[in-house]
């Protein structure tokens, strides 16, 4: 009788403390995106760097009420989309010779970020957002958390997103409201999904108050923080992009 081949073995279940490692790294890259999300938006007059979408709003804002700033926040889109294209091509260079992208994805992150800093740094004090040293320095934030918002969906796809949190807290309440199903199945689906949300949301908020004060404190000294946090995480990537856990931890 013909005999049938054995079935592939199932790959191994990702192991708590990974598990646990990566959900921290993703909340640490929240806590940047927060930290310097604020740090553009109270520095230069309204910008978003991270959340750039919001940067429609706060230009409707300024074109009812003639405060100016209307250029940066048109170039960011621009400037934004460049940026998030270019990972994707360098990504794509990457992969195809072997190369795992996230490292060199996370010190060009902290490069940009570290210009970003020093043109701040450089052109302060900015007194006004249409200053050409302004939108310099606000472009240079925004490439920076371009990438990113692109590596968080072409290469750590096992993690939250880290730069926008109203989809991430839009799904903790459903889940929240998930756990009085009847469904075992449903509600082991939900608390794994609130573990990788919940630490992410709080980073980025907690990013967001520690980066103002910071700001008010250091000016665009404080910076500095992110900029190591990325280079602590790059050095921890070094042997290879992250072990894939999309599936594991839905």
């Amino acid at each position: 009788m013909p005999t049938t081949p054995d079935p592939k073995p199932a790959m191994p279940p990702a192991q708590p403390r990974a598990i646990a490692r990566e959900v921290f790294k993703a909340a640490l890259l929240s806590l940047v995106a927060g930290y310097v999300d604020v740090v553009g938006f109270i520095a230069l007059f309204g910008l978003f760097t991270a959340h750039v979408t919001g940067n429609f709003v706060m230009l409707g804002v300024e074109l009812a009420h003639s405060t100016g700033g209307v250029l940066a926040k048109l170039l960011a889109l621009p400037v934004f989309a460049l940026s998030v294209a270019g990972t994707k091509i360098a990504v794509d260079a990457m992969q195809a010779r072997g190369r795992p992208p996230l490292p060199p994805l996370l010190v060009t992150q902290s490069v940009l970020l570290a210009a970003f800093m020093l043109a701040g740094i450089m052109g302060s004090p900015i007194a006004s957002p249409d200053m050409a040293s302004a939108i310099a320095t606000g472009m240079l934030g925004v490439a920076a958390m371009a990438i990113q918002n692109a590596q968080s969906r072409i290469v750590l796809t096992d993690h939250v997103p880290t730069t926008i949190m109203t989809g991430n807290s839009t799904q903790v309440i459903i889940d929240l409201v998930e756990l009085r199903s009847a469904s075992p199945d449903k509600v082991a689906a939900a608390r794994n999904r609130l573990r990788k949300m919940v630490p992410a949301i709080a980073a980025f908020a907690a990013g967001a108050v520690s980066g103002a004060y910071a700001y008010v404190q250091l000016s665009f000294w404080c910076l500095a923080v992110p900029i190591f946090i990325l280079l602590a995480l790059a050095y921890s990537y070094r042997a290879g992009p992250a072990a894939s856990l999309a599936g594991r931890q839905a």
